[in-house]
Order: structure tokens, then sequence, then C-alpha cells
């Protein structure tokens, strides 16, 4: 999985995303026919078995086991910020930092309740990048040095990894990495995020217009990447592309993570399949992006957080899923009568 030192650092990636392997078909009939001998009627616990069997598909293990999950949450600053199209000064990113860091965010307590760990990447969170109304947020080398940087955010043997973010001002350049994806209009894909009020709302729309116009019609999700993207959303592409080349399942929570998902998803429509998504964010334009990559998500909470925080609810439901499929006793090792038998 190395990149080498090319011209072109996008060709990397671009070969990378062509290699990366299919489900393991093997693991995946195993947990089938392990559930069918489970003290359960078939099919009984719906949603769940069909997790252990995405699990089982893309971590390459007949009995998946989360011991090592991680949400790795990617924090950065956005030039765009200073044109009020949140409701948060760009000094909350680094008073953020610091608030995960102390263990006071909403993050914490979630990752604490389901035994994730957690860990914070700082991209450069005091140097914003440029506006994306004015010039690209970045260049083609810093752009594939940070996804190489996200790639780097599995090491350690972690076996499910979920996607956070951080970032006042990245629902706007998230809606702007939409709208260039998957054209209609700036209205169609900006929301209220934080929750900026009416007069912030118009600010966002004409940013994200002004922004995709600059695109002049680029196709290439690279290239829109890192013309209207951030940071924290190039990092978690190279995430989700390490994730399917060293079958690490990926989970991902709301409308700035699937941001980055869509980049993988318009390189190759197959190239999330080893993603889960969390939930439904409130910001209208997620359930877009969602049917568009015809992507169903597990939960509707009503949530818009960030941080990582629908991914990390789900991941408790994943781990449940794998250890209730492996601690569950077989219709003859329990001496249980199978209706079959």
């Amino acid at each position: 999985m190395s990149l080498s030192d090319t011209a072109l650092p996008f060709d990397d990636f671009r070969n990378l995303v062509k290699s990366m392997p299919g489900p393991d078909e093997d693991a995946l009939a195993a947990v089938r026919a392990r559930d069918a001998e489970l003290t359960k009627p078939a099919g009984s616990l719906g949603k769940l078995e069909e997790i252990v069997e995405w699990l089982a598909a893309w971590s390459g293990n007949a009995k998946p086991k989360i011991s090592r999950p991680l949400v790795a949450v990617f924090a950065t600053a956005h030039g765009v910020a200073d044109q009020g199209v949140s409701a948060f000064p760009s000094s909350v990113n680094q008073q953020m930092v610091e608030n995960f860091s102390a263990g006071g965010a909403a993050i914490n307590q979630i990752c604490s309740a389901n035994d994730l760990g957690l860990k914070i990447f700082d991209l450069a969170v005091e140097i914003p990048t440029p506006s994306i109304t004015e010039e690209d947020a970045l260049d083609e080398s810093n752009c594939a040095a940070t996804m190489a940087y996200g790639m780097e955010a599995l090491a350690g043997g972690i076996d499910l990894a979920c996607l956070g973010e951080m970032g006042i001002g990245n629902t706007t350049v998230a809606a702007a990495v939409f709208n260039g994806l998957f054209g209609g209009s700036a209205e169609d894909w900006i929301g209220r995020g934080t929750g900026v009020d009416d007069e912030g709302l118009a600010r966002k729309r004409a940013a994200v217009e002004t922004a995709v116009a600059r695109l002049n019609g680029e196709k290439d999700p690279l290239e829109i990447l890192r013309k209207v993207g951030g940071r924290e959303i190039a990092a978690m592409v190279g995430l989700i592309i390490a994730g399917r080349l060293q079958r690490v399942p990926v989970i991902v929570d709301g409308f700035v993570t699937t941001a980055a998902a869509a980049v993988v998803y318009a390189m190759d429509p197959k190239g999330l399949d080893h993603c889960l998504f969390a939930h439904v964010s409130a910001e209208a334009a997620h359930i877009r992006a969602l049917n568009i990559m015809e992507k169903t998500a597990l939960l509707d909470f009503g949530m818009r957080l960030g941080e990582g925080s629908g991914a990390a609810i789900a991941a408790g439901i994943v781990k449940t899923a794998a250890e209730t499929h492996n601690g569950m006793a077989t219709f003859e090792t329990a001496g249980v009568s199978n209706k079959e038998s």
C-alpha cells in the first residue's frame, strides 16, 4: 500500500482504488452457515445478522470480533468560515480540540459508554485553508499528503474505524463537494449546519455557488476534493481507501464524513461496500446524498453534531452484533431441538 514519489500524487490513489479487494466470500459463507445453527429462528435478529455478514465479508474473519475499534476525529480550519457561513467563530476549532483532549465533548462520553478508542487528529487547526470562494483549498501534493496521513490512522491493529470530524464552516465545504460531485444547485446541498440564521444561510448559499462556479465543470473527484474540500475530508478519503485495502470495516458518520465517502464513490461506486452509514443527519441534504449513492443509514436520531457521534453509537450496535453471533450456542452444543431435526 505504499505511495510512490511521482510527479502526479493523485495517480497513486487512483491506482489504489483500482486495486481495492472485494468481499471475502469464504468468511461470509462461514458466518451464514454458523448463523443457521444458532439457537434462534432463522432471520430473527434481522439487521444484526446483516451487520455480522458485513463484518465477516470486509474483515476477512469468519468469526468477526471487534477488539480495537477507533473513532478517528479529524479537526481542521476553513477560510470560508470568515465569511459568516457558520453560527460559531473559527476560534471554536482550537477550543474544541482542547475539549476533546480534556474528555468534555459528547464524543468522549459516547466512546466511554461503548468502550471505543478515540483519537483526535489535529490537521493544522491554527492554519485555515484558503477560502474556497477565492482559491483552491489545497494543491495536489498537499491534498495527497493529507490523504496519506488519513491512511495512517489505521496503524496499530485497528479492526473497526469510525469517521469523525470537526471544523467550523465544514458543512459549507461539504455542500460544495457534494454539489461538485453530484450536480444540482447550491440550494440542494446547503443547510443550517450548527444553527446558522437566515442571513447566514444566504451567505452559505452564495459561498457554495461561488466555489462550485470556480470548478468550471471539473468532474474529477480528487480535483473537486482539493479545490473545494478541506483537510479533514481529504484525510477521511484516505482512511476509507486504507480501510478497504487493509480489510478494516469503516463506519461513516454524518453529512461531512459522507462527503468524503462520496469522493470515493465517485471514483468507484463499489468503493464504499466496506462502509456502514451510521445515521441520517438532520442536515437535510444528507439523505439526498445517501439516496444518490443508494446507501441506507442504520439510525435516524435527528443528530447533526459531527465529531463521529453517530458513528460511535452505531459502533456499539456493531459490537453487539458480533458478540451475539460469536457468543450464542448452536442447537447442537446447547442440546436444543432444531425444528428441522
